[in-house]
């Protein structure tokens, strides 16, 4: 790359890039829209390639090794710069750059509004499909304790933590616990609930609104940069979004659950609320 790219992208800018060496494009959307037409240089990803299901819970991390073999058959290097998109409003795409900051790949960028929003100013697509030279496993290293993953026990030791924060990304209906989709529905005590489809602006083709609109939903809900900020939905799909935004606003401490609910609410020792 010849210059560093921002965490968030806007298509013209990304379209300015396109063919440079030490960019890899990643496109989240289904197999059938990528082949309809993507970004020029763009490689497919399949999203469930990014969990691993251990059900109940059926969005967790990956191991090593099932990392490793993955991102290297898209050609990843520790050196690429990633910039991924999908078009269902950031929330796959998200969870990967949730996956590489996790394992340490430091450049990475969300593509802003994804496909909808390149596709609305006109820019190329192409149909063919992009070669992956010399595809070899990515070397993955996940640490024992990632800076950006949280999981159920450190939720548990910490629950009364007025430090910590809990974002719901799920729908109202999840949060209350009214659409049941565990053994249990409801929520994690004392979580504050912001759908993850608050972020976006369905005026702008999906982009994500401006900084100030997204901090103010924060800070509506008290959470602040001082505090340690867990997003959660049912897989972290939705919620991978939800920590993005936090680490595109600067939140120092942003974890992603990838247990989630699924995890949660099939646990038979946790606790749940069904309060407002």
């Amino acid at each position: 790359m010849n210059q560093k790219l921002p965490l968030l992208i806007e298509p013209a800018d990304l379209a300015g890039h396109l063919g440079e060496s030490g960019l890899l494009i990643v496109d989240l959307c289904d197999a059938e829209v990528h082949q309809a037409g993507h970004i020029p240089g763009a490689v497919p990803l399949a999203f469930g390639s990014l969990m691993h299901q251990d059900p109940p819970a059926m969005g967790l991390l990956p191991d090593a090794a099932d990392l490793s073999r993955t991102l290297g058959e898209i050609g990843l290097r520790p050196e690429h710069h990633v910039v991924a998109y999908d078009n269902t409003g950031g929330g796959r795409a998200s969870r990967l750059l949730w996956t590489l900051d996790v394992i340490g790949h430091g450049g990475y960028s969300l593509l802003n509004g994804g496909l909808p929003a390149w596709q609305a100013e006109g820019l190329p697509l192409e149909t063919t499909n992009t070669d992956i030279a010399e595809a070899a496993p990515y070397p993955v290293n996940i640490p024992a304790t990632p800076a950006a993953r949280a999981d159920r026990s450190l939720i548990l030791e910490r629950l009364d933590d007025p430090g910590l924060r809990i974002l719901d990304a799920r729908s109202r209906g999840e949060f209350l616990g009214t659409d049941v989709r565990a053994a249990r529905g409801g929520h994690i005590p004392g979580a504050r609930h912001l759908e993850w489809t608050e972020f976006l602006d369905p005026d702008n083709h999906g982009r994500l609104k401006d900084r100030e609109s997204l901090r103010a939903l924060l800070e509506q809900r008290d959470v602040h940069p001082e505090h340690t900020v867990v997003t959660h939905c049912q897989t972290h799909h939705r919620s991978a979004l939800t920590w993005f935004v936090l680490r595109l606003l600067g939140y120092p401490d942003a974890r992603g659950y990838d247990g989630s609910w699924s995890d949660w609410g099939n646990a038979a020792d946790t606790p749940v609320a069904q309060d407002d």
